[in-house]
């Protein structure tokens, strides 16, 4: 089965540098075969015998931080899973530039007290909830969203944001290896 990876926050701005051989080396370690690592910030592609678990997770996070010293989160999605999280972003109709587009992918629910910033709240931005994903439009750019701190530690720790263009990237990846 195919299985994609997102890494939380490594190689971004100059922090928390992995190497791409050192990450998938980290992917290897868990179990993980036929590993293909997609651009510089966290994106893995690879096969497994079984779908992916929290403890494959954990053990991609704790052979990052033996091999480089950087801790980070890790999602871990089976190749279906992903492509049905993509295709539900209620945006896609919204967005007219696939770099500001972005999905945010869980390694868990929702919590039940999250809601998302009204639009009146955000203008000229979007936040819609989806399940394990939260989607957002950043007409002005991520780095100058108004999308308060706040909302985003109710998300949850292990939450990591991809554009639209490197998740269609990613599904390129995939569809390539079918």
């Amino acid at each position: 089965m195919l299985g994609v990876g997102l890494i939380r926050g490594i190689n971004v701005g100059g922090n928390a540098r992995v190497a791409k051989a050192d990450l998938a080396a980290a992917f290897v370690s868990a179990g993980f075969a036929d590993v293909v690592t997609i651009l510089q910030s966290g994106n893995v592609v690879f096969r497994s015998e079984a779908a992916p678990t929290a403890e494959d997770a954990a053990a991609v996070t704790a052979a990052l931080k033996q091999s480089s010293g950087v801790e980070a989160g890790v999602v871990l999605l089976e190749e279906r899973r992903f492509r049905e999280l993509a295709a539900a972003n209620p945006l896609l109709g919204v967005s007219d530039d696939d770099s500001r587009l972005v999905v945010t992918f869980l390694d868990h629910d929702l919590p039940a007290d999250v809601v998302a910033p009204t639009d009146d709240e955000l203008e000229p931005e979007r936040v819609r909830l989806g399940e394990h994903a939260v989607y957002q439009w950043s007409p002005l750019g991520v780095s100058k969203s108004t999308v308060p701190p706040a909302f985003w530690r109710r998300v949850g720790q292990v939450a990591t944001a991809r554009n639209q263009r490197t998740v269609l990237r990613l599904i390129a990846e995939v569809d390539r290896r079918l």
